[in-house]
């Protein structure tokens, strides 16, 4: 079994065994521990032989600390990335091994921090999963657990009975669930519904294409700017441009948004010159989204206002799965450098300390070491809270007047492209994706779009819109960038 951190894989390890030894069989569990809650899950493997069979030949079995490949008759991965790992390490065996998966996703530190969408395709895992398993069952365990009010372990173990891959009748593993004494009648819900949803499983299917749905505008504002799309944007690039402008509504304020609007307007405007109306206006939908991404950039004020929500609280409490009268704690793990304190300064200050190497060498010390922040006291949620109240400043910060003015050069670089190669200009608007986050990411994001764009600039016309699209997917191979770098080395020897 392969389970991360907060998934119960303790709890349901000791189930297995205790119904094992209930029902006149030994069994021995060991586990390897995983690196962390999510760059490595917690490996536990468990052996059970008959009792009896044992008695009859006078010998106790010896039982492996570690499962064997090839020789593993049940896996169970309680995340759809960890359902890859385990094939990956040979543990899953056709005509061997029952495989049962959750079909759920948490995300990896290596998905979250790519310079491009760097999520797995889980259609792909599920793919290689049921070719590679005598069965393969999987759904959605952590929306029924919870929907069960229990953890996504009680839902594995429904499933587990249901494939009949172990010798026990769902009744034992029921009273294994009674017999724990803990959160009884939850976890014996959500044992039902692994039950019933193994017992019907279907392969996982890639979800089919849907159109993106309009978002529900609230607010006297966010109906404003609805309004105002259905005026003056064509019908499909309204919806990706409703929730841009919403989302920069939530980010700073109405003006804005509309300033965002604005934006996407006169794109719109040298789209249609351009011949978009044929193309269904994708420059416009491509601009629309990337914009919203680059005007709702990620700054300390930000990452302030979003971890002192109330929302947000109420979320982890969920996960939690805690009581009103129950405490809960919760500590922050920040490390801004010193790059970062200067975006969020006035414009002269935060210029000053960047361009004074001097000033730099003096503050660097603060700023070596991270620090943890408990928003649950009132002493660490005032210092963010406060923090997150500078959003009325922030377009007088240093970090704002340089991206806008990034923002512009963008814009206006691609209303140049369209009039020219509309393949072009649509290229250019896609590959702004390596530019994103804060600190080193960012850095390295912009310098490669920077680098991507001044090549380009050298290419051929004809070949332009080509040549940033074998950039742009070479800026995302590699986190170091040395497929980035050996790209602009053809480049540069094919001229």
């Amino acid at each position: 079994m392969l389970a991360l951190g907060g998934q119960g894989g303790g709890v349901l390890t000791k189930w297995l065994v205790d119904t094992a030894e209930a029902n006149g069989y030994l069994a021995q569990s060991t586990y390897i521990a995983g690196v962390a809650q999510r760059t490595g899950a917690t490996v536990y493997c468990i052996e059970m032989f008959p009792a009896d069979v044992a008695a009859s030949i006078g010998k106790q079995p010896v039982f492996t600390p570690y499962p064997i490949p090839g020789d593993v008759d049940l896996v169970i991965a309680g995340e759809m990335a960890e359902t890859g790992r385990a094939i990956e390490k040979g543990f899953v065996t056709p005509n061997v091994t029952t495989l049962i998966a959750s079909s759920h996703r948490v995300y990896s530190v290596a998905e979250k921090s790519a310079m491009g969408d760097g999520i797995l395709d889980q259609s792909i895992v599920a793919e290689v999963a049921a070719s590679a398993s005598k069965r393969f069952v999987c759904f959605d365990m952590q929306a029924a657990a919870d929907e069960a009010g229990s953890v996504i372990s009680s839902v594995l173990l429904g499933a587990i009975a249901a494939t009949g891959a172990l010798p026990f009748d769902r009744g034992a593993f029921e009273a294994t669930i009674r017999g724990s004494g803990r959160a009884v009648e939850a976890n014996l819900r959500g044992f039902a519904l692994g039950f019933e949803g193994a017992s019907r499983d279907t392969p996982l299917a890639a979800a089919p294409a849907e159109e993106l749905p309009m978002a529900t505008p609230e607010g006297v504002n966010g109906e404003a700017l609805a309004a105002r799309i259905a005026a003056e944007l064509p019908k499909s690039v309204q919806a990706i441009a409703l929730l841009g402008a919403l989302r920069a509504l939530d980010y700073q304020d109405a003006s804005y948004a509309d300033s965002y609007l604005d934006r996407v307007r006169d794109i719109a405007s040298v789209d249609a010159d351009a011949g978009g109306e044929h193309r269904a206006f994708a420059l416009t939908a491509e601009v629309a989204r990337q914009l919203a991404l680059q005007m709702c950039y990620e700054d300390t004020i930000r990452v302030a206002d979003l971890k002192t929500r109330r929302d947000r609280m109420r979320r982890v409490r969920e996960q939690l799965a805690v009581h009103e009268d129950q405490p809960v704690r919760v500590v922050e793990y920040f490390h801004p450098r010193l790059e970062e304190v200067c975006d969020t300064l006035p414009a002269a200050l935060g210029g000053f300390v960047s361009r004074s190497s001097g000033v730099q060498k003096l503050l660097a010390p603060f700023f070596r070491k991270g620090r943890t922040v408990a928003t649950t006291s009132i002493g660490g949620f005032l210092l963010l809270y406060l923090l997150a109240k500078l959003q009325r400043f922030r377009r007088g910060t240093f970090r704002f007047g340089r991206q806008q003015a990034f923002i512009r050069e963008w814009l206006d670089r691609i209303a140049a492209a369209a009039h020219e190669d509309y393949d072009y200009a649509l290229s250019i608007a896609h590959c702004i994706e390596i530019v994103k986050g804060y600190g080193d990411t960012y850095a390295r994001g912009l310098s490669r779009y920077r680098s991507m764009i001044d090549a380009v600039g050298r290419a051929a016309t004809s070949d332009r819109a080509q040549t940033v699209r074998r950039l742009h997917r070479a800026a995302l191979a590699d986190e170091q960038g040395r497929a980035f770098s050996d790209a602009l080395l053809e480049l540069e020897a094919a001229r």
